[in-house]
């Protein structure tokens, strides 16, 4: 199992319904800690993915991420 994490500008409930279907194409296992200052986004895979990857899809939804 590989774990991804990205501070990222996910704020709420909508954005997070906004990018589901762009992380699901990644993951299914996923979540967002929008407590977090940081709202910092865990993805878990079983195959290796690489973060620009993530970077871009979130880019692609509209929304910014960077890995931490």
């Amino acid at each position: 199992m590989h774990t991804l994490e990205f501070k990222t500008n996910i704020k709420c409930g909508g954005c997070i319904a906004t990018v589901t279907p762009y992380l699901d194409k990644i993951s299914n296992n996923w979540k967002v800690d929008t407590d977090n200052p940081d709202k910092v986004l865990s993805i878990e895979t079983d195959e290796a993915v690489n973060p620009k990857e993530v970077v871009a899809v979130l880019d692609t939804a509209g929304y910014k991420a960077e890995k931490i």
